[in-house]
């Protein structure tokens, strides 16, 4: 198991290489760049500016050595500056990413919360009137986007009852209260989001595993309907729906990004869509690189979850 650890941690940089090199040069296709938008701030502005302004920020290089002296300073530790504000990305990123890691913890804890005990009951009682609502609220949960319902949650209530979620963000060690009032709502919306494919899932390999031989057996010997379920079908039914739930993570970070935008907390999502917007290259490499690493360590996760519900995982 050590061995498979450190084969997929050697395996991290080339993977982030070349997720580094499609972020930085995609970024760059996008029509405007950060001098034009500098520049526009100037009533009057000459090529000499221009020139001056491109050479201070270090952009009159060729893209390739412009990303060769990124990736040289990323090596050392260093993420570069905000070509706006002239701030370590690495602080910007600190300030923002353990905002970011409670709304998706928080939304991961929703989903699973909601999605493997109602998928263990529908399978339990398939073909029922139960069994039929909970497919039904899995479908629609599945065809509704979590921004449209945070769009609705925002706008409704404070139109009808006259209650608005909280705007003004508060770290959770300054004040608990406050700020779960303000990340739930987003955590809850995506959380449901999520847990319709795990809910549908869990119920497919649950059935499946439900009609295996052992199983039977087992309802032979006298056990109880919950002792077979929880000690026998449960842990073989969950290597795919963990592996669903690591395939997640990006939808799980890319839905933190627009709700965060709709419910204004000040995390990367929200850092990542103001990058983009004033065209701030180290900012948004910075973002996607970081992102890149947390999506390639749940994955790893993942796979070291196989060896505790699968034996056969752990004598490989």
């Amino acid at each position: 198991m050590r061995d498979y650890v450190v084969r997929r941690l050697l395996a991290l940089a080339p993977t982030l290489l070349f997720v580094s090199l499609i972020v930085f040069f995609a970024i760059r296709m996008i029509p405007g760049d950060v001098i034009d938008l500098m520049l526009s701030q100037n009533d009057v502005a000459s090529d000499a500016d221009r020139a001056q302004l491109e050479a201070a920020l270090g952009l009159d290089r060729p893209a390739l050595e412009q990303y060769g002296v990124w990736l040289f300073s990323v090596v050392q530790g260093d993420l570069g500056n905000s070509l706006w504000q002239n701030t370590p990305v690495s602080e910007l990123l600190a300030e923002r990413l353990p905002i970011t890691l409670e709304l998706g913890f928080l939304a991961l804890v929703v989903s699973i919360s909601v999605a493997l005990p109602i998928g263990i009951y529908s399978a339990m009682k398939q073909d029922t009137a139960g069994d039929y609502l909970i497919r039904s609220f899995s479908l629609i949960m599945l065809a509704v986007p979590s921004f449209w319902l945070g769009t609705l949650v925002m706008v409704f209530p404070s139109v009808w009852w006259r209650w608005a979620p909280e705007l003004e963000f508060v770290p959770l060690w300054v004040d608990p209260i406050r700020n779960l009032s303000h990340v739930l709502p987003p955590a809850i919306l995506l959380g449901l989001s999520l847990s319709a494919v795990t809910m549908r899932m869990t119920r497919t390999m649950m059935l499946e595993v439900l009609r295996q031989d052992y199983i039977r057996t087992a309802r032979a010997k006298g056990l109880s309907e919950t002792m077979v379920v929880y000690r026998h079908a449960l842990r073989n039914c969950m290597i795919p729906v963990v592996t669903l739930i690591g395939l997640q993570a990006p939808l799980l970070i890319g839905g933190t990004v627009v709700l965060e935008q709709i419910f204004v907390i000040p995390g990367m999502g929200l850092l990542l869509l103001e990058a983009v917007s004033s065209r701030d290259y180290p900012v948004i490499t910075g973002v996607f690189l970081v992102t890149g690493i947390a999506i390639l360590l749940i994955n790893l996760a993942v796979d070291l979850c196989y060896g505790f519900l699968d034996p056969r995982v752990r004598k490989g």
